[in-house]
């Protein structure tokens, strides 16, 4: 594969620069490795490398791979040409304000506007895997008698085979078509229960949206090493094999998934502390929306 040679306005370094960017931030969102993508693309590992690092003059062609690969539109990829003008007084309100003050805001705005508030039924944890989602969900769900889902397990048999076959067979695209289809079932099948969502779920917006309308939903954070760790302590050293740089990979999909995760309806942060005392406080976030049986409207 040999980049062309030509350059102009629209594949100069910053160009460059700005898709290696968002090629590595959707594949940190997808929680997809590089070798993965590589796989999928049909684009060599170190090609990819440089890819992200602003430094190849990428076709088309190979855009479309990449696009197809992660299953996202090849504008996901482009710099935008056109920015959406805000009113000048919202401009300058939210330029006062500080990085920790959007973040405060951002949820705020979304809970304000959501024309479905207060028509939610059954309780959704979402978070990067390590969190403590499991333990708690399945803990939630037992001592509230509802359905606990992992919605994973739940693709799996509407697929008829695990998710590493899914994703070698149809890679992204059917993956996330059969996360939707699993999600639909839950909600059409059994809107009162503890839905544990996947990690990267948060990266199919619209799937996303669908979870964050039907369903109170929780993150459930934990520091970067307390993830790495409780993996680790489960058993699965996979993380760590052949990989360096897992940590560093780890901390970038928290960062580049931080502002979907914090349009949950609450935050749960598991570190440092004891089951025990994280359950309890789950359960007082959660209790009002798993004890109500009220019909939501589909």
């Amino acid at each position: 594969m040999h980049p062309a040679n030509d350059q102009n306005e629209s594949n100069g370094p910053d160009y460059m620069a700005t898709i290696g960017d968002r090629v590595r931030a959707i594949r940190a969102r997808r929680g997809m490795a590089r070798k993965e993508l590589s796989s999928q693309s049909d684009i060599s590992e170190r090609y990819l490398a440089q890819i992200e690092g602003g430094k190849a003059n990428i076709s088309i062609m190979l855009l479309q791979r990449l696009a197809a690969a992660m299953g996202v539109p090849v504008q996901d990829i482009l710099p935008q040409q056109e920015q959406q003008v805000l009113p000048p007084p919202l401009r300058d309100l939210l330029e006062r304000l500080s990085p920790a003050q959007l973040d405060e805001a951002y949820p705020l705005l979304v809970r304000h506007f959501d024309m479905n508030k207060g028509q939610h039924c059954g309780v959704a944890l979402i978070g990067l895997r390590g969190g403590g989602k499991s333990r708690l969900g399945q803990m939630l769900g037992e001592r509230l008698n509802v359905p606990y889902i992992r919605l994973n397990g739940l693709i799996e048999q509407l697929a008829g085979m695990d998710i590493g076959e899914i994703m070698a067979l149809g890679g992204q695209p059917a993956y996330r078509r059969f996360e939707r289809e699993a999600l639909e079932y839950v909600i059409e099948r059994h809107p009162l229960s503890v839905v544990e969502a996947g990690g990267s779920l948060v990266s199919e917006s619209e799937t996303f949206q669908r979870l964050l309308n039907r369903f109170h939903t929780v993150w459930i954070k934990a520091s970067p090493e307390e993830h790495m760790q409780r993996v680790i302590d489960q058993g699965d050293t996979r993380p760590m094999q052949g990989h360096t740089h897992a940590m560093d990979d780890l901390k970038r999909i928290l960062v580049e998934r931080d502002a979907d995760y914090r349009r949950a309806d609450a935050v749960l942060d598991t570190s440092h502390r004891s089951v025990e005392d994280s359950f309890a406080e789950l359960l007082s976030l959660t209790r009002p929306y798993l004890t109500s049986p009220t019909a939501v409207n589909q």
